[in-house]
């Protein structure tokens, strides 16, 4: 760290990631401080990060939000790289990251996640999912969606040109189930918000997110992966409201008996 850069502290939380956590460490290595935080792994994960010379803790799992940041409060760095252990940066997003710390222009970055699609990385042309995943500590925390749980901060967001790969579901069984399990999770999260149009969305919903990645992501350049990809995703969007109706047409049953 030179003596006009602000110091970056690399963060991760994990459960028997064995299989990815030591690529996604590799690639923080330039990162000042790496602070791994884990929830009883059993597979290697904790002797992984010792090598990788992180800072590591050991807690029960509180939930995504909270564990994540539980990890980000232990950290030392003015600045904070976010992943999951089962992501890791691209060749020369360190160097951009660096380059962009050297003199910031904002608060929080979003770096853009290209996906691993059951048995292929997406093809050029494909766009990423942009997430904000470097971000000022004193400005940035963990918000409070079940799951889904994103850093966000309080200030100006602009986008890096630096990627990042996510491993994702290796099988399309994998992907469903995770659909089911995360769609589940957010179901009381998303009553509170008294969504309207329901039928409007339970019905055209699924579609507007099948086109939007499949056409305006690009992802038919994938072939059949990209289409998978993209019909799991619907289905996912479809899985969300319909499980929110059923929750609200059980209530309504039950305060009528």
């Amino acid at each position: 760290m030179s003596a006009s850069q602000p110091m970056l502290s690399g963060v991760v939380t994990t459960f028997n990631n064995a299989e990815t956590l030591d690529r996604c460490l590799a690639s923080m290595a330039f990162c000042d401080e790496l602070v791994v935080l884990d929830s009883g792994s059993t597979d290697g994960s904790q002797a992984i990060a010792e090598a990788h010379h992180a800072k590591l803790f050991i807690e029960v799992f509180k939930g995504y939000g909270p564990q994540k940041q539980s990890a980000i409060d232990k950290c030392v760095g003015e600045w904070i790289l976010l992943l999951d252990a089962d992501e890791f940066l691209a060749p020369g997003a360190a160097e951009v990251i660096r380059d962009r710390l050297a003199a910031p222009d904002a608060e929080g970055y979003r770096l853009s996640r290209d996906e691993w699609l059951f048995w292929r990385w997406p093809a050029p042309g494909t766009r990423g999912n942009r997430q904000l995943r470097l971000f000022n500590k004193s400005a940035g925390a963990m918000n409070a969606v079940p799951v889904h749980a994103a850093p966000e901060v309080n200030g100006q967001v602009r986008d890096l040109d630096a990627r990042f790969m996510h491993f994702g579901e290796p099988e399309l069984a994998v992907r469903v189930e995770k659909i089911n399990r995360y769609s589940s999770g957010l179901v009381a999260h998303s009553a509170r918000k008294q969504k309207r149009f329901m039928a409007a969305r339970l019905i055209f919903y699924p579609w507007i997110a099948f086109l939007k990645m499949y056409i305006g992501k690009r992802y038919f350049l994938n072939g059949w992966a990209g289409f998978f990809a993209a019909r799991t995703h619907a289905f996912y969007a479809f899985l969300k409201y319909a499980k929110v109706h059923e929750a609200r047409q059980k209530s309504a049953r039950d305060q009528a008996l």
